[in-house]
């Protein structure tokens, strides 16, 4: 699959140095740490020729030169890219490199609001994973030592669902699945890879979305009820306490 890229090799060339002021070497408290220090970003604007598509992406480079492990980012309906990054920040502090998609464009079709979300909502998460294997396919060729095959999936409510559907279709390719309260895509029933939902104070999942107690226990998903944060609070527009406390649920998910 060719792809355009909206940048010239010096800027590319560029993108693959280690950071200038990696982190101090300590016993990973920074990764909860209430103010993360900001990881250096690039922004691509990659081009799917087979699907005559756009897909802009903002990288978040971790500050080591060891080999990292890719980590994609689903933002929320009607969301940015730009928007997640105190857990971007977060990822990146733990050793990824932090691919955040823009899956909506301006001419795209509104998500539908009537009928079966399930169903009537399918494509757009279908349209969403090919994004991800598209990005994940250009970013192995950009940088071939990136680990592209323990792929670390984020994602925001509708993100949330692309990332599922991606864990349910790919398996094979993702070894952690971190969902901020999806409500329609059911959570793949499986013991790898590993998942984590973080769930609001204020919205509901659809029936069959999340594991029983028994299925989480069989299967070692979890399930973690946030009793202060709103559902269109999971983002960079939160309470400080809220982001510490979504990242200190995500900390303890990466270590185990």
């Amino acid at each position: 699959m060719k792809a355009v890229l909206a940048l010239g090799l010096l800027a590319l060339t560029a993108s693959c140095r280690p950071h200038s002021a990696p982190f101090a070497r300590g016993p990973r408290q920074e990764t909860i740490a209430p103010v993360l220090p900001a990881a250096r970003t690039t922004t691509l604007s990659l081009f799917d020729s087979a699907r005559r598509r756009s897909v802009p992406v903002v990288l978040y480079w971790p500050a080591t030169n060891k080999k990292a492990t890719l980590a994609l980012l689903s933002h929320g309906y009607g969301g940015q890219n730009t928007a997640y990054s105190f857990l971007a920040n977060q990822l990146a502090a733990a050793g990824y490199l932090v691919a955040s998609i823009q899956h909506e464009l301006p001419t795209d079709e509104p998500l539908p609001t009537t009928g079966n979300p399930r169903l009537v909502r399918r494509p757009t998460w279908e349209r969403g994973v090919q994004n991800q294997l598209f990005v994940r396919q250009q970013l192995h060729r950009l940088y071939p030592r990136l680990d592209v095959n323990h792929l670390l999936l984020l994602g925001h409510s509708n993100g949330g669902d692309m990332a599922m559907l991606l864990a349910q279709e790919h398996p094979q390719l993702v070894d952690k699945v971190i969902s901020l309260d999806n409500r329609r895509m059911p959570l793949p029933r499986i013991r790898r890879p590993r998942i984590l939902t973080i769930r609001s104070s204020d919205q509901v999942a659809d029936a069959g979305v999340l594991p029983s107690a028994a299925e989480q226990a069989a299967l070692g998903m979890l399930v973690v009820q946030l009793p202060a944060t709103l559902h269109n609070d999971m983002w960079d527009g939160a309470t400080e306490a809220q982001k510490q406390e979504i990242r200190a649920v995500v900390a303890k998910f990466l270590r185990r």
